[in-house]
């Protein structure tokens, strides 16, 4: 089986534009979450979210692209354009025929398709129909198709739409495509724009969103007993997934290779998380990578700062790591990038790597309170200096959708 290295990676986040922005925010235990300020918050009930501040497309793409775009695919070409950068890919068209995309999203054009809505049903508006692109620009697939025309790639590529666990999906799924032969090179992740009327106010009906307060910074509590719900986010993680001979044949940088991923269906509740499978969905990333589970030095939690997310994942790595789960390092770093739907497990592979090169755990920001349900070490408040080797990243959706990637240092 051929093994797949990581050697590009990229990141739009609520803490800046760029992987060097998100690391320095997550390793300063920083938080994006604040006031909304990109849609009408007027009947919100709950107007904050992990915003990526003064995200201006037009800065980065030409007019010809914007008209093409929603603010998702804008991050997401933003974010590819880093790791590509970053790779140093100089493809032959025969390469770019065995190199392609795979890029997760929850929401697809959130942005575009409320405001489509608005046109259509607010006679105010006095448009009789929507744009004409509307559907370019709304489905899931946009940024996946955006990023293969940026760079002329004509590999495999495809869309992952599976709620929160889509962009792991993506990368896990990518991965698998070079494993098999069926390519060299794949450009995965995840990019999410969530952050609209509509769509927050539908969250709201779910009553899992923590409460604005006074300080909009702390409101994302993970493993904190005091937690009180999960605050939404937007951006984009995006890797550069290479064959490692090639990779290493051509002399590029390899970040970190990829040696595991699991992934597995609770078959159950639509909402409510469930143990057994992803317990199941982690002993498989373990198997395929060839690792103990005491060969984890580190575990990038789903976290989201729920009631009964935070538990129930606490659970989890008990049952896996048994007596190990206490001397692992845990952190939800959604408490400072917020939770970025189908982009968070793109974001949070980019920060598990970032630990393993620059032997840091980053925080889980906003922990006051421990709380007898999770009572593992969760790195709280302040960022921790260790070597990491191998380290998990762990998504578990709605819809009882669960992905894990491992990765350990190349």
């Amino acid at each position: 089986m051929r093994r797949v290295v990581i050697s590009g990676l990229g990141a739009v986040s609520a803490l800046g534009i760029g992987v060097p922005a998100l690391w320095d925010g997550l390793a300063a235990g920083r938080s994006g979450i604040r006031r909304v300020s990109v849609c009408e918050t007027t009947e919100l009930t709950n107007p904050i979210a992990a915003e990526v501040p003064a995200f201006d497309p037009a800065a980065f793409l030409t007019p010809g692209d914007l008209l093409l775009l929603d603010r998702f695919s804008a991050m997401a070409l933003v974010a590819a354009g880093e790791a590509w950068i970053g790779a140093g890919l100089e493809l032959t068209d025969q390469e770019r025929e065995r190199t392609g995309v795979l890029i997760g999203t929850g929401m697809g054009g959130a942005e575009r398709q409320d405001d489509a809505y608005h046109d259509l049903y607010d006679k105010r508006r006095g448009k009789s129909r929507p744009h004409p692109f509307t559907i370019p620009r709304i489905m899931c697939n946009a940024a996946s198709s955006l990023v293969s025309m940026k760079y002329h790639l004509e590999g495999p590529t495809l869309c992952i739409s599976t709620a929160c666990s889509s962009g792991t999906h993506a990368i896990g799924e990518a991965a698998e495509m070079i494993r098999s032969g069926r390519a060299d090179v794949m450009v995965a992740g995840g990019a999410e724009a969530p952050i609209v009327q509509g769509v927050v106010r539908a969250w709201e009906g779910l009553r899992v969103l923590a409460p604005a307060g006074d300080d909009p910074a702390s409101a994302c509590r993970p493993f904190s007993a005091d937690r009180r719900g999960l605050v939404l986010g937007e951006g984009a993680g995006i890797v550069v997934l290479e064959e490692r001979e090639r990779a290493v044949r051509r002399g590029a940088v390899l970040h970190a290779e990829v040696v595991g991923y699991g992934a597995t269906a609770d078959g159950g509740h639509l909402t409510t998380p469930g143990v057994a499978q992803p317990v199941r969905a982690i002993r498989q990333a373990l198997a395929q990578a060839g690792l103990a589970p005491d060969q984890i030095d580190y575990v990038n939690a789903h976290g989201t700062a729920t009631r009964l997310n935070d538990a129930t994942e606490t659970t989890i790595l008990k049952h896996v790591f048994a007596e190990h789960a206490r001397k692992l390092a845990i952190s939800s770093t959604k408490s400072m990038h917020g939770h970025a739907l189908g982009a968070s497990g793109a974001i949070e592979l980019v920060a598990t790597l970032m630990t393993i090169e620059r032997g840091v755990v980053p925080p889980t920001a906003n922990y006051r309170t421990p709380d007898p349900e999770c009572d593992l070490d969760y790195v709280p408040n302040e960022a921790r200096e260790m070597r990491v080797d191998a380290a998990i990243s762990n998504s578990f959706a709605f819809g009882g959708l669960n992905a894990v990637l491992a990765i350990r240092r190349a």
